[in-house]
């Protein structure tokens, strides 16, 4: 016989690691002709995101609620504790039949499964670069996948970040040089979840000679990675403390990351990438501080004299004006969408590689009209003056 606490450790190992295939509770402890009289439980895939879907079945209707994977243990766990005595747990490996007493006595019967991955998981099956169901060890080490390549429920959108951060830099690959050693540098890698990603899809997978420098300014991180790497044997992959506007160790560098650095770091990170001759450059830029405090236009006072639109705004405008200056300084500048809008308005990818971007007569006046529009001095316009011929002509003028 078991108790409640083993069926919630059951429910926990299930959703952590992603094995539940579907889930069905019923009997209610209570008749309620206007309650509900079944439950039944899926993944499905909401915008881009692991979902569990909760179905309500009673007498003349259905009812559905969609609860994020991160949070769907705790209300799986009640209506075992307040409303239903059986339940059926699905998994690829085996069923698990749950049977509750009034008394909460609890049975867990274990059964040949019936259901398989492929059922419900059609519509978030998606050929990835990191294919989940293969282990990397560089996730399983970061806890996103357990031993046999299953990805863990609490991770999936880590997991997927992470793929399309990979998918990123795959449409770039042509800009990168070929036929000898890569070196590129990570300006505040953090965790370096994305650091690890990178080394590992281009040196294990592309098998492409390279060495990495990660850069961060918390030292405890810094140390957690390099003993990570180590353990992976990732040798040309190596994290050092240090601020960005101060890093002058290398004299080239092929492709510059900077993910969420802070302000006008993100524009020192781009200077520096422009002046090393970066090929490639993937930014995801945070806190725009800079030219929220300089923006003013009477004409767009109805949007600025709210806050919150004026810092969206500022944030929105801060990048376009740094993909317009790459632009200008030699570079195609896109501007993709890196994280769905639900989970963070910092979800602008700025990815520049080397190469014109049309006519620079017409691009320079583009951006000085708007520039001035705004009445912004930008960080970036001021750093990089000497690499953009027009702004030293009109500072003589």
């Amino acid at each position: 016989m078991y108790t409640m606490e083993s069926l919630q450790k059951l429910i926990h190992q299930l959703i952590d690691s992603g094995e539940l295939i579907s889930a069905t509770l019923s009997q209610r402890r209570k008749r309620d002709p206007e309650g509900f009289t079944k439950v039944v439980i899926k993944p499905v895939e909401l915008k881009k995101s692991l979902y569990y879907q909760f179905a309500y079945h009673y007498s003349n209707k259905v009812t559905h609620d969609n609860i994020p994977a991160a949070e769907v243990e705790r209300p799986l766990m009640e209506l075992f504790e307040e409303t239903m005595r059986q339940g059926l747990l699905c998994t690829a490996d085996a069923d698990y039949q749950i049977l509750i007493s009034k008394k909460y006595k609890v049975s867990i019967l274990t059964k040949t499964a019936t259901k398989t991955q492929a059922d419900l998981n059609h519509n978030r099956k998606k050929r990835y670069i990191l294919d989940e169901g293969e282990p990397v060890p560089f996730l399983v080490e970061l806890g996103i996948m357990n031993e046999n390549g299953k990805v863990l429920a609490k991770k999936y959108d880590k997991f997927r970040q992470i793929n399309r951060f990979l998918e990123m830099v795959q449409d770039i690959l042509p800009a990168l040089p070929e036929g000898r050693e890569l070196t590129i540098v990570d300006f505040g890698c953090g965790k370096s979840y994305l650091t690890f990603a990178l080394y590992h899809y281009l040196n294990i997978q592309q098998r492409r000679p390279l060495r990495i420098v990660g850069l961060d300014l918390k030292a405890d991180v810094i140390e957690h990675c390099s003993q990570l790497a180590e353990r992976l044997h990732y040798d040309k992959l190596r994290f050092l403390v240090g601020d960005i506007a101060d890093y002058n160790e290398l004299d080239r560098v092929d492709m510059v990351v900077t993910l969420h650095a802070c302000d006008t770091a993100t524009d020192a990170a781009l200077e520096k990438a422009v002046r090393w001759g970066a090929s490639a450059i993937l930014s995801v830029p945070c806190c725009q501080h800079e030219l929220f405090a300089q923006v003013q236009n009477d004409e767009l006072s109805p949007l600025l004299s709210h806050g919150i639109l004026k810092e969206r705004f500022s944030a929105l405008a801060t990048d376009a004006i740094r993909a317009r200056l790459l632009d200008l300084m030699g570079y195609r500048t896109q501007l993709l969408e890196f994280i769905d809008m639900e989970h963070t308005p910092k979800n602008i990818l700025i990815r520049a590689v080397k190469g014109s971007a049309g006519d620079q007569a017409t691009l320079w006046q583009e951006y000085t009209v708007f520039r001035n529009m705004l009445s912004a001095k930008p960080y970036l316009e001021n750093a990089c003056r000497d690499l953009l011929p027009q702004a030293a002509e009109a500072s003589k003028a």
